[in-house]
């Protein structure tokens, strides 16, 4: 009798059909639709912008925010980069209009666009102090506010520790240090900048017939404003260098107080930026004029 042959069960792993595939085909599908659609957008622009307009859209995608508080050919009805497409605009009223904004809306929706960039460049410098070694010892000396021509820092004087050198426009060690640091800061911005000197109330020996406290307000404001350059900033973003002697004070109880000396860092906004192109005034000056 043979000996019995051992029960041997094989297990076949039946295919479920093209179920079991699993769904990777239909993502790797969609980029691949999504990039057509890209690519014959493109091509549409292409076709139907010009040269100037091309530009106007890379611009826009470059600097958002910019092109839109500037105006001009990326911005509006009537020379829309991209013609045809979407034209309704609801309001929070719910009132609904065709085209553009109406110009009241726009301003508006530009004002609190640029306030809150404002305030986030507010906040980043703020930081910025903080986490810096060099610019936090001198944290005492920086006044930093949101103001209606933008954002301000001033830069002052303290009881025995001065920016500048008495009666002169040559900057202190320090006041360099400072200097260096901001202008790292104000290139991360695209906004212009004006930079205004300020003295105290105590007068020169020769009186306001000679070199004066207006002259030296302009000198040191000029001081700054080289320092800053040679420090990385960008000289085009300099729209105007002002010398405003003693006439805006900071403590008008105590016009000798060393806090009254001060070089104001201005970063304009857009309503201050064209406000000087008109005609030079902004509320800071208007201020001496009082």
């Amino acid at each position: 009798m043979s000996a019995e042959q051992p029960l041997i069960i094989k297990r076949v792993k039946k295919s479920g059909g093209h179920g079991h595939h699993g769904g990777a085909w239909k993502i790797a599908y969609a980029d691949f639709v999504t990039a057509m659609m890209a690519f014959f957008l493109l091509m549409w622009l292409l076709g139907v912008t010009d040269e100037e307009q091309r530009r106007g859209i890379a611009e826009y995608f470059d600097n958002p925010l910019r092109v839109a508080m500037q105006g001009g050919d990326a911005v509006g009805e009537q020379s829309r980069p991209i013609p045809g497409g979407g034209d309704d605009f609801r309001r929070q009223d719910g009132e609904v209009f065709r085209g553009a904004l109406p110009p009241a809306d726009m301003q508006e929706t530009l004002a609190a666009l640029e306030a809150a960039e404002f305030e986030e460049l507010k906040q980043r410098i703020e930081d910025a102090i903080d986490a810096s070694e060099t610019l936090s010892q001198y944290r005492d000396q920086l006044l930093i506010e949101i103001t209606d021509e933008g954002l301000r820092i001033q830069i002052i004087d303290l009881e025995g520790r001065a920016m500048f050198e008495r009666g002169s426009p040559r900057l202190q060690a320090h006041t360099i240090e400072i200097l260096d640091e901001l202008a790292i800061l104000l290139n991360t911005v695209g906004n212009r900048v004006s930079i205004t000197g300020h003295t105290d109330a105590t007068p020169f020996a020769a009186g306001d017939a000679g070199y004066s406290n207006w002259e030296l307000s302009n000198d040191r404001a000029n001081s700054a404003r080289r320092q800053l350059v040679t420090s990385g900033m960008d000289p085009d973003k300099i729209m105007r260098i002002v010398g405003l002697a003693s006439t805006v004070l900071l403590d008008t109880e105590d016009p000798a107080n060393p806090m009254n000396r001060r070089v104001s860092i201005l970063v304009l906004n857009r309503a201050a930026e064209q406000a000087i192109r008109d005609d030079g005034i902004t509320a800071e000056d208007g201020a001496a004029r009082l």
